[in-house]
């Protein structure tokens, strides 16, 4: 994998002559939480059927059926945007690529393919049964991206990361489609979860990934001075005395688990790796003991705030999380490419 210099615009994080004005860490901490705590609100009282507030602590309340629902799916929207949001900030530094993330790096179609592989031919249908299939998948989706992509004189480039990453997409799409197509029952179980969705959940759902999502959490956490290290330049990095391989590996290890689980427990969601880090550093800059913990609100955030909208577009349908994420993803996604095309 070949690390990228940072231009002037990465150090600086703006493209004038000097460093850009952001606000401070206190006030950015407390937009970062609003954010988190009105979306948590709203999602618990909107919907196909308004809730009033009152009927939030009132057990009594002939709506507060519909507040317990909502709130296993709220919390279910935050631990997976807070993984997803996570791994997506971890992929960018660890590959100092600003298109990285697990949707478009094949890190989500691996785990999803692996999942199909695991429930058509070995009959698996517990999560616990597919939380290791889903770890494998995005592992090997992983390698394989980025094997194919610094092949060439110019190495993993961000351009070429983030072609291979979609071919690599395309293709495992198309074969689980075709495993799907195979087998009825299974398609019928598994459409739902393809789309990308928080609802029908429960609490043990989350439950059962939950120990991955906290080992995932604490390496990434753990590897923030890692990642401020590397950004360094490999050889700067070794010569401050760090082991830059092993370095890579947990960080590696970390989007494994934080991604593969977040695909297990809610499906295939796309560009909330990509957008998150991308708003967090224009608010805290780019050191990744401020990056990583506001991406992970923020990730959060934002899923529990695209399945709330997902629900009120067309009532009394919903539009899934998977669906809306890319709504908004798919625009940034293509700014992204064409800024990120100038500079190379």
């Amino acid at each position: 994998m070949t690390a990228l210099v940072p231009s002037r615009e990465d150090v600086t994080g703006s493209t004038g002559g000097g460093p850009a004005r952001r606000l401070t860490l206190p006030a950015s901490a407390a937009i970062v939480v609003a954010v988190l705590a009105g979306a948590g609100v709203l999602s618990l009282l909107v919907g196909a059927r308004a809730v009033p507030l009152g009927a939030v602590w009132d057990t009594a309340h002939p709506l507060h059926a519909i507040v317990q629902v909502r709130l296993e799916r709220t919390v279910l929207g935050f631990a997976v945007g807070a993984a997803l949001g996570l791994a997506g900030a971890l992929m960018q530094g660890l590959t100092r690529n600003p298109l990285a993330d697990p949707g478009i790096l094949g890190v989500n179609a691996g785990a999803t393919f692996a999942m199909v592989v695991g429930m058509t031919t070995l009959g698996l249908t517990s999560m616990g049964q597919f939380l290791p299939m889903a770890f494998l998948g995005a592992a090997v989706a992983t390698i394989v991206v980025h094997a194919i992509a610094a092949l060439g004189r110019d190495g993993a480039t961000p351009m070429k990361l983030a072609i291979t990453g979609a071919a690599l997409t395309a293709g495992l799409a198309s074969w689980t489609t075709g495993l799907l197509l195979a087998d009825r029952k299974t398609m019928e179980s598994f459409r739902f979860w393809q789309v990308g969705t928080i609802g029908g959940r429960g609490f043990d759902v989350l439950v059962t990934g939950l120990p991955f999502l906290v080992v995932g959490v604490l390496l990434a956490l753990a590897g923030a001075r890692l990642l401020n290290t590397l950004a360094l330049g490999e050889d700067l990095a070794r010569g401050l005395g760090r082991r830059t391989t092993r370095d890579r590996l947990v960080i590696a290890l970390a989007i494994v688990l934080l991604a593969g689980t977040a695909t297990a427990l809610a499906g295939p969601i796309a560009f909330v790796g990509l957008v998150v880090p991308h708003v967090v550093r224009s608010l805290v800059g780019p050191d990744h003991t401020r990056v990583l913990p506001f991406s992970m609100l923020a990730g959060a955030s934002l899923v529990v705030a695209a399945d709330t909208v997902g629900r009120v577009v067309l009532p009394p349908a919903e539009i899934q999380v998977g669906v809306m994420a890319a709504v908004v993803g798919v625009p940034v996604f293509l700014a992204l490419i064409r800024r990120t095309g100038r500079a190379l």
